[in-house]
């Protein structure tokens, strides 16, 4: 932590605005070791709750900041805790309420650009962005409001980032959760004017969902990661082998070339096209809470439709 950096963040949230300068200022200071600290980043959010207006040069400093702060302040890097997580939402949701854009760009930048992140972050942001959609307020980065139970462009770009991001619940890979929540989305806006993007993204996620294939090892938790990182940072020879074999076991793609490498035959590799074509299958189950869903208002939708028959294309 930098004394100048505090300082000048102290001075914007007292006068409630940052200049040119200061912002430019922080940046020096908070680049100048190459880590943002909690500490700075707990000022900027403070200056963040202080300021009348804020420009989009501020904006992209604080979700960059930020951004940097939790996914790279402790190692291993690109992964967001569960304690960093639950700092995150602490800081915005001091007030029970995402005050502004910046800060729910902040989150939707972080899942996108982590390797991993707790569900605990996924599910708070997209339980704002229903929030908004279904309650009509919220904050804009350019200042306007949200129409009561209408779906705009600006929450269809939020929600697909989400859903789709390399932190989500898997690489592009929609969980049973996020699907619901576009269920009811879809069922709470049914008859109003809905932004153009909005059937596309419903039809994609829910489609994703029952169709999509995910390897169970895609993405290594914030524990295994610094546990692999701790092993190799070890630096103890005797465990090469165990290493080895823990990759092959983990990575099952990589053993193939490791039998070349040692001249060692290594168990043939799965068949992942096998397996994908396997996944995009609809099982019973998702059959059975398909249906659930389609009747839970007594009728076929227009897009209920469309998307049955999306699913209907591949069989």
């Amino acid at each position: 932590m930098t004394t100048q950096f505090i300082d000048i963040a102290r001075r914007a949230a007292a006068d409630g605005q940052i200049t040119a300068e200061g912002l430019l200022a922080l940046r020096r200071e908070g680049w100048g070791d190459g880590i943002i600290t909690r500490a700075e980043a707990e000022a900027l959010f403070a200056v963040n709750n202080a300021l009348v207006e804020r420009s989009p040069e501020w904006c992209d400093f604080f979700v960059e900041a930020i951004g940097e702060f939790v996914l790279n302040g402790t190692p291993p890097r690109l992964q967001c805790s569960l304690e960093e997580a639950e700092w995150l939402i602490s800081q915005i949701d001091h007030d029970g309420v995402v005050d502004s854009m910046v800060e729910l760009e902040t989150m939707v930048r972080i899942i996108e650009r982590a390797e991993n992140v707790p569900d605990r972050l996924k599910n708070y942001v997209l339980d704002q962005i229903e929030r908004e959609v279904l309650t009509g307020t919220g904050p804009t980065r350019c200042g306007g409001e949200l129409a009561a139970t209408r779906i705009t462009a600006a929450e269809c770009r939020i929600i697909r980032r989400v859903i789709f991001a390399s932190g989500g619940c898997a690489p592009a890979a929609v969980s049973r959760f996020e699907a619901e929540m576009l269920f009811r989305l879809k069922d709470a806006t049914l008859a109003e004017e809905n932004a153009a993007e909005w059937d596309d993204l419903f039809i994609d996620g829910v489609a994703n969902f029952l169709k999509g294939f995910t390897h169970q090892n895609a993405q290594l938790s914030h524990e295994r990661k610094r546990e692999l990182e701790a092993f190799i940072a070890s630096g103890h020879k005797a465990n090469v082998g165990r290493f080895i074999g823990r990759v092959i076991r983990e990575v099952p793609h990589v053993g193939n070339h490791f039998g070349l490498v040692f001249g060692k035959k290594q168990p043939s590799s799965p068949d992942y096209a096998a397996i994908a074509a396997e996944g995009e299958k609809v099982t019973d189950f998702e059959s059975e809470w398909l249906e659930s869903m389609v009747d839970a208002d007594g009728e076929v939708d227009e897009l209920e439709s469309r998307l049955i028959a999306r699913l209907a294309q591949g069989d």
